[in-house]
């Protein structure tokens, strides 16, 4: 999104329907403002020329785990995860689907 433009009802509600959200239309109405208004509070930062800067991946820079010397801590063994699994499938957690038509997993 460019400085200068705002969400329309319709952009909204098709954020609305993409998260499985029903908004009424006075709802639509007061989620547009409220989203606008967010989406204003990034004006000063858009208008930095941002062209020439390379993008970042993490803002701390290269971030791993760090553990003490005398800590050898493995993980579990695949038995030991999915020993209590409900269902498993391999090496795999079966769970139910949460997208599409919600057929079993």
């Amino acid at each position: 999104m460019t400085q200068g433009q705002t969400l329309t009802n319709d952009d909204v509600a098709a954020l609305g329907d993409y998260a499985r959200i029903a908004l009424t239309e006075e709802e639509l109405d007061e989620m547009c403002a409220y989203l606008n208004e967010a989406i204003s509070l990034l004006d000063p930062i858009l208008a930095y020329d941002l062209a020439d800067v390379e993008p970042t991946y993490h803002p701390v820079g290269d971030v791993r785990n760090v553990t003490r010397e005398d800590s050898a801590v493995k993980g579990l063994s695949l038995e030991d995860a999915l020993g209590n699994a409900r269902s498993r499938s391999g090496r795999f957690f079966r769970v139910p689907a949460i997208l599409g038509d919600g057929g079993a997993a």
